[in-house]
């Protein structure tokens, strides 16, 4: 890994771990500057397995790189990439399936590929030999480059092991690493639930967050939660119906926001 690399992996994980403490538009917007590499990288390999424009599923993947972001516990230690992957393919993979269209290779490259088997025969009966990828191409008259492309989008149409891997920008990962885990998912959503709640919290004053806490975390009773605050049983009544709306709303705002993401 090289220096720059190592520099924007670690300003990406400061900025995560910030994002993850203070959610805000303007660092959502950097960490999806640092990262957009991945989203392209990615939209280029989809791009050459069937027939959408790459430029729409390079945006499409940004989406996926936004829910990533909004997901992402920096505490749980696992690498941004390999936990983004996932989500931008699937937003990818979402899209054509609602476009109806399958992934497959260009009928340009299918007809390629069918005319270099017949080159590759001919040459051997002409050269006395197996000719190399450049006599192929030379033959096809086309370029060394795009030849390698037909011959790699033609393999990737054959089923792949799980255990294939994925190079990413700051990690390896098998194939069967970006495919979802049901378990995993619903673990997942528990702590993005536990995630929201402790924003929610978060967003009240002192005394009311305080109230909520020891009335539904510690269980404790309404008369023992004023001795603690120092305020009257009746106003930490108020402090809680008060204290829920507020997280209510709060709440109802993060699911509009994820709706409009989506």
């Amino acid at each position: 890994m090289t220096a720059n690399s190592s520099s924007l992996r670690s300003r990406s994980m400061e900025l995560l771990m910030a994002y993850q403490q203070n959610p805000s538009v303007s660092i959502r917007n950097r960490l999806v500057q640092l990262n957009a590499g991945l989203v392209r990288k990615i939209a280029h390999r989809v791009s050459h397995q069937c027939a959408e424009p790459y430029e729409d599923l390079e945006q499409i993947g940004y989406l996926g790189l936004i829910r990533a972001i909004e997901r992402f516990n920096p505490s749980q230690g696992c690498a941004f990439s390999s936990f983004a992957v996932p989500y931008i393919r699937g937003e990818m993979l979402h899209f054509l399936r609602d476009r109806g269209s399958a992934l497959k290779v260009p009928r340009r490259w299918q007809d390629l590929q069918k005319e270099g088997q017949r080159v590759r025969i001919q040459l051997t009966k002409d050269l006395g030999r197996n000719p190399n990828e450049r006599e192929v191409a030379d033959a096809l008259g086309i370029s060394l480059a795009e030849w390698h492309e037909v011959r790699v989008a033609v393999k990737n149409r054959l089923p792949l092991s799980l255990d294939a891997t994925v190079q990413q920008v700051d990690s390896t990962i098998t194939l069967g690493e970006t495919l979802p885990d049901i378990n995993y998912q619903a673990i997942q959503r528990l702590e993005e639930d536990r995630q929201q709640l402790q924003r929610a919290l978060n967003q009240l004053e002192d005394k009311t967050r305080a109230a909520v806490e020891f009335v539904f975390f510690n269980e404790l009773s309404r008369k023992e939660v004023a001795e603690r605050i120092g305020v009257s049983p009746m106003t930490v009544t108020r402090r809680i119906q008060r204290g829920l709306e507020q997280m209510m709303t709060f709440l109802q705002v993060q699911a509009l926001q994820t709706d409009a993401q989506s």
